[in-house]
């Protein structure tokens, strides 16, 4: 039987450079805020409790696990990385022509006026999310195996459709990091360091949730996880400096992101989990950086999914933008599942 979780602790990467944290405490010299995001609302309560995970120490699976683990929950594995695609240096060369390409900016209309430098001793204000009850998540999760899509694909399709609304014209598609968990293919000191890559999903207007899903596993299919890997392992000796310049002039990813979408599964779906202050709902989203600066995340707790998305203060710091985007994200993905909502392109 094919193993599905990872081993905390040691691996054949022991003591060897880690290729990633350099990069976030680059952007973290730039202003950025590193911290990934977790919040917890305890039952019988509308108050979030935040806690923050530096994103040079974790990625959101490995900061999730650790916040359980500091909690008295039982832990002793991960989630491996659910796709077949061996590591390769092939798809590493063939992108390299890539990060020679001309660099986009989305253009919106009406343009944000209100954006400021980012801080690094202080997380985005513009934060906002949603919780689905149980028996809205059962339902998000029959329509997409009805549908043969998987729950990404309808949420990254629900939300390019939400920030598609305010892009003008001459911003044909949204392009979006989304971030692939490795575990399994790669193997680290610890099990809550980073092993996460990413793949480019680009959306166009009115893409549906079926070609969304499309895109995902045809980036997959071609291993661009690995080459974006890769990446980090052939500039690990670029110094500090370099990888500040790096990100400064937007090269740090092969192409240019719009924002980051990001999904770190499904936790403790039979109620299993034991251990002090983890009941309630949880959020979770990655931080804004610079190169992308929409970052939204989903976790399903105990049968209940949610939604969160801050913006980078550069983009906006007016948290009224995030509570329209977010209520619009969960409205659109109710129409789909109510069968209100029909896709228009693959």
């Amino acid at each position: 039987m094919k193993p599905t979780h990872a081993q905390s602790g040691q691996g054949p990467m022991k003591g060897s450079r880690d290729p990633i944290r350099p990069w976030f405490e680059a952007s973290e010299d730039l202003g950025d805020h590193i911290g990934i995001r977790f919040g917890r609302i305890p039952p019988d309560s509308s108050e979030v409790e935040w806690v923050y995970k530096s994103h040079a120490d974790y990625d959101g699976i490995g900061g999730f696990a650790d916040i359980l683990r500091s909690r008295g929950v039982c832990l002793d594995s991960l989630p491996l990385m659910p796709h077949e695609k061996e590591i390769s240096w092939g798809p590493f060369f063939k992108s390299l022509p890539l990060y020679a390409m001309p660099r986009r900016r989305i253009v919106w209309d009406p343009p944000f006026t209100d954006g400021v430098p980012s801080r690094s001793d202080r997380p985005s204000e513009t934060v906002a999310w949603h919780v689905f009850d149980e028996m809205t998540t059962i339902n998000i999760r029959l329509w997409c195996r009805r549908n043969r899509v998987t729950v990404n694909s309808l949420l990254l399709s629900a939300l390019s459709t939400v920030v598609q609304r305010r892009v003008s014209d001459k911003t044909p598609f949204i392009p979006w990091m989304v971030p692939v968990n490795v575990r399994g293919k790669v193997v680290r000191t610890c099990d809550t360091e980073n092993h996460t890559t990413y793949v480019r999903v680009v959306v166009e207007k009115g893409m549906s949730p079926e070609g969304v899903h499309e895109r995902v596993y045809r980036a997959l299919s071609r291993g661009e996880q690995w080459a974006n890997w890769l990446a980090y392992t052939a500039l690990r000796a670029v110094s500090r400096s370099v990888k500040r310049h790096i990100i400064k002039i937007d090269r740090v990813t092969s192409q240019w992101m719009a924002g980051v979408f990001s999904n770190i599964g499904v936790w403790d779906d039979e109620g299993a989990f034991k251990g002090t202050d983890i009941d309630g709902d949880w959020l979770f989203a990655p931080p804004p950086m610079l190169f992308f600066k929409i970052a939204s995340g989903c976790v399903t707790w105990r049968g209940r999914l949610s939604l969160c998305m801050q913006l980078h203060p550069e983009l906006s710091t007016d948290p009224a933008v995030t509570r329209e985007w977010v209520g619009a994200w969960k409205d659109e993905i109710l129409l789909h599942i109510r069968g209100k909502k029909e896709g228009t392109s693959s």
